[in-house]
């Protein structure tokens, strides 16, 4: 049938999908992409290679992951649905470029992957494969009725391993699905799909329990140029780190040695329905909150309302799997435009749970502390605001005057 490209993560699903492409009389590339997951990627190269890949290529994604799609989601202050701050819709963009990359050089025709039929992952995976490579062809086997009445449930994929030689996980399996990379954790599924059962003790894996957590803050001071981060100081002990991957590793781990970046929310999928999703985001949700506080700081009120618009805008299409469209790149650029002035530094303490904010400073800075201040007038004339209290009261009387005329009326 031609060679496939398969995006290969060296666990049961995607073992099993090899497999049975060669079944199908595919010739199969494994790809992995190395995103910032905890994984061996040598016994998933042997692994594959052993279950009959013609070839395995691993591809280390991060630096690229974090420059490239972090960073402008920092940029944004993207954030789906008021809560998600979208770690795993902005990984799938970044796996699908490299697996399209293979592809190309391997002049496969197909790419095969093991996101579920219900998911957004599916959605993400496809389009992004799609826009970078139209003549491209998708072998999605959980949308194949042969696939899934094949496999309707864990049992069957663990007996087709044990019959094919598939090694299968010697630790019992954790009753919930997880997926991880650099920027984020997500456990869903199994137990985790009643909505009200609680997140058991063990679950979380990046942060550790904030009531558990030291007692003395981290105190870091984070540069940023053009709304993206450029240096981390901590306070404390001096460290510095200013490389895009070890600054956001360093914050990773600050941020997950004091419990921060947990969220546990129902979202709304782009295939039509609702699911629970448990989140950890460390260095993300640190990072949201100081941009959020420089770029308040710098950005002019007007320019920063139409680019709150933008962002909402930005965070749904990158849910949504609309990375690599027109229109996601036209607010890339837009929102990078906004960013121009945001430079500075933010200080602030990481504690039990939480990011404070301390104090920040910038030479792009909005803020005059003279004009600003109640112990001197500075340039600001106090009995000018009669005359604008005045004409912005007029819209609210004459409102106001028309719906007592309506209620006298409604009255007789």
């Amino acid at each position: 049938k031609g060679t496939v490209v398969l995006a290969y993560s060296g666990g049961l699903d995607t073992s099993c999908i090899l497999v049975w492409l060669k079944e199908q009389g595919y010739d199969v590339i494994a790809y992995l992409a190395n995103i910032g997951q905890k994984e061996d990627f040598e016994a998933a190269r042997k692994k594959a290679l052993a279950l009959g890949a013609k070839k395995v290529y691993i591809e280390d994604v991060s630096r690229e992951f974090v420059e490239s799609f972090i960073w402008p989601a920092v940029q944004a202050s993207a954030l789906y649905e008021d809560r998600y701050l979208l770690g795993t819709a902005l990984a799938r963009p970044c796996i699908a470029q490299g697996l399209v990359g293979i592809a190309q050089q391997e002049r496969a025709p197909y790419i095969a992957h093991g996101a579920t039929g219900k998911g957004n992952d599916q959605v993400r995976f496809e389009l992004s494969c799609y826009a970078l490579c139209p003549k491209i062809k998708v072998v999605a086997p959980w949308r194949l009725p042969e696939f899934y009445q094949r496999f309707p449930g864990r049992r069957e994929l663990m007996d087709y391993a044990k019959k094919h030689g598939i090694p299968v996980p010697v630790t019992p399996q954790t009753p919930w699905s997880m997926d991880e990379n650099l920027m984020h954790i997500s456990y869903e599924a199994g137990i985790l799909e009643n909505p009200k059962n609680q997140a058991p003790p063990g679950l979380y894996t990046k942060t550790c329990d904030p009531a558990k957590s030291p007692d003395t803050p981290d105190v870091l001071e984070i540069e940023f140029e053009r709304g993206v981060p450029v240096k981390v100081t901590n306070t404390g002990d001096g460290a510095t780190r200013s490389s895009a991957l070890e600054l956001f590793v360093y914050l990773n781990d600050i941020a997950g040695k004091h419990g921060v970046g947990r969220i546990d929310i129902v979202e709304n999928r782009f295939v039509g329905m609702k699911s629970r999703g448990i989140y950890e985001t460390p260095a993300g949700t640190i990072l949201y909150h100081a941009h959020l506080d420089i770029e308040a700081f710098t950005m002019d009120r007007e320019v920063r309302k139409i680019k709150q618009g933008l962002s909402l805008k930005f965070s749904e299409l990158v849910y949504n799997g609309f990375w690599h469209s027109p229109e996601c790149e036209f607010l890339r650029e837009c929102i990078g435009c906004s960013q121009e002035p945001v430079v500075g530094t933010v200080r602030l303490s990481v504690f039990k749970g939480h990011v404070y904010i301390l104090g920040r400073e910038s030479p792009r800075s909005l803020y005059n502390e003279e004009l600003v201040s109640m112990n001197v007038q500075g340039d600001y004339e106090p009995a000018d605001a009669t005359g604008f209290i005045n004409i912005n009261s007029l819209r609210l009387k004459e409102y106001h005057r028309l719906q007592s005329k309506v209620t006298v009326k409604q009255d007789e």
